[in-house]
């Protein structure tokens, strides 16, 4: 599974003329899960993402995680972190799971951060979304699995 973390002052997601969510201070998760991932990879990159210390304390220095930030998180199915752009012009997702696979995983992980205290807002799975984020810092992070074995 792949997390592409992007800390932000605000972010949110609509479908057609309809924002479904938004959020303040946190995360904006693009999530994408890959052919052969399970649920040890979802555990694993929920844990690194509600663990990570990528918010300011009060000195200023990045030494909190998103719940002790307050922050919230936003996620987002994205399958397209899975491109293969290795031949021609035109990506390749072969390497992205299938449809229902990635939905059952990308719900465990959402639920995993849910479980360790952080809200969590969420997009429409396969649905084309229009995500507006406000980048801060910009601290922009990649998470990969697999969860070690």
């Amino acid at each position: 599974m792949r997390a592409l973390l992007q800390r932000v002052r605000r972010g949110s997601v609509s479908v057609g003329d309809a924002t479904i969510a938004k959020i303040g201070p946190g995360l904006v998760i693009l999530l994408g899960v890959g052919q052969g991932d399970d649920e040890a990879d979802a555990a694993y990159l929920a844990r690194k993402t509600a663990a990570l210390r990528i918010f300011a304390d009060d000195q200023g220095k990045l030494n909190l995680a998103l719940a002790q930030s307050k922050g919230a998180a936003l996620v987002i199915s994205q399958f397209t972190l899975y491109a293969d752009t290795s031949q021609g012009n035109r990506p390749g997702f072969s390497a992205a799971a299938e449809p229902g696979r990635a939905e059952q995983l990308y719900e465990h992980y959402v639920a995993l951060l849910q479980a360790a205290g952080v809200p969590v807002q969420t997009g429409v799975f396969g649905a084309h979304m229009l995500v507006e984020i406000e980048n801060d810092g910009p601290v922009t992070i990649m998470l990969e699995s697999p969860a070690p074995k």
